[in-house]
C-alpha cells in the first residue's frame, strides 16, 4: 500500500488526508494519505523517509525548511525558496511548490485586480507573491520585523515593516501568516489593519475553515472575502499530479475531490 502524509504544526484541522483519500479510492489505488505533526523542522526528511512516503505536503511552518532539505527542488519552487509538495522518486526526494498556481486559480472569481498588499514573509507569501508578480500584479510585503524581507528585496518586491508602513489604496490584501489559526488575533496591528482596509476591495486568508478575525474585520469593511479552502483544493489537485507523475489528467482528480472539499 501507497502512503501519503501532511507535515506541519498544526496539522489536526487539515482536510488533505479527506481529499487525497477521495481520489485514491475514486482512481482504485491502493493507498492512504494520513496526518503527522512535525515540531522540529529538521526531522522532515526523516520522517519522511522513516514512514516510507510515496509522497507528503508541507504545510506551515516548514516550506521553508523543506525547500533546504530535499535532495533536488523543481519548478517554480526553486524560484521561491519554498517547498510544500514532496515526491519519492528512487531513493531520492524531490521538491515542488504547487500553493503559487492554487492561489491564483483561487482568485480568479475575483475581478480585475492592479495590486496587492501580503501580510507575511514566509513559504507562502512567497509563492504568492511570485505568481502575481508572473500576472503583472505589483505586491507589496509587509512584515513585522525587517530581517525575513531580504528575499522579497532581492526579488525587486516593495517591502515595508510595520514602522515604515504608510497605507497606500490595495485591490487585495492576503493574509499569509498564522495568526487567527490557533489563537484570535490579526496579523498586524488592528488600528493599522482598519486602514488597511478602509481602501480595498478583496481579500484573502490562506487559513481554511475558520472565521478569522482578519476575514471577520475584512467583512465589516465589506470587501469581498475568500478563505484558504479553494487554494488548498487546487494545489492538492496539483500536488496528487505530481506524485503520480502526472499520470492523471487534473479534471478527472479535481472532479473525485470536489465532493470531498465540499463536505
Amino acid at each position: 500500500m501507497l502512503l501519503f502524509s501532511i507535515f506541519g504544526d498544526p496539522v489536526a484541522h487539515s482536510i488533505s488526508p479527506r481529499l487525497h483519500n477521495s481520489v485514491l479510492a475514486g482512481l482504485g489505488i491502493d493507498g492512504c494519505y494520513v496526518r503527522q505533526a512535525i515540531t522540529d523542522p529538521l526531522k522532515l526528511l526523516s520522517t519522511f523517509h522513516a514512514m516510507d512516503l510515496t509522497g507528503a505536503n508541507v504545510t506551515v511552518p516548514h516550506k521553508e525548511a523543506a525547500f533546504a532539505q530535499c535532495d533536488e527542488v523543481r519548478g517554480v519552487a526553486k524560484e521561491i525558496g519554498a517547498v510544500n509538495t514532496l515526491v519519492k522518486e528512487g531513493t531520492r526526494v524531490i521538491g515542488y511548490n504547487t500553493d503559487a498556481e492554487g492561489f491564483y486559480e483561487a482568485i480568479k472569481s475575483f475581478g480585475a485586480i492592479k495590486n496587492a498588499l501580503i501580510l507575511g514573509a514566509g513559504g507562502t507569501a512567497k509563492a504568492i507573491a511570485m505568481i502575481l508578480k508572473t500576472h503583472q500584479i505589483e505586491a507589496t510585503i509587509l512584515n513585522r520585523s525587517a530581517s525575513r524581507l531580504t528575499f522579497f528585496e532581492a526579488k525587486g518586491f516593495t517591502c515595508k515593516t510595520w514602522e515604515t508602513f504608510s497605507p497606500i489604496p490595495y485591490d487585495l490584501i492576503i493574509n499569509t501568516t498564522s495568526a487567527g489559526l490557533k489563537e484570535e488575533a490579526y496579523p498586524c496591528e488592528e488600528k493599522l489593519l482598519k486602514s488597511i482596509f478602509q481602501e480595498a476591495t478583496y481579500a484573502f486568508d490562506v487559513i481554511y475553515n475558520k472565521q478569522t478575525p482578519f476575514l471577520e474585520l475584512a467583512k465589516e469593511y465589506h470587501l469581498t472575502c475568500k478563505d484558504g479552502k479553494e487554494m488548498l483544493l487546487y494545489q492538492g489537485v496539483l500536488a496528487f499530479n505530481l506524485f503520480f507523475a502526472k499520470h492523471y489528467d487534473a479534471k478527472i482528480i479535481e472532479s473525485l475531490m470536489r465532493p470531498a472539499f465540499e463536505l
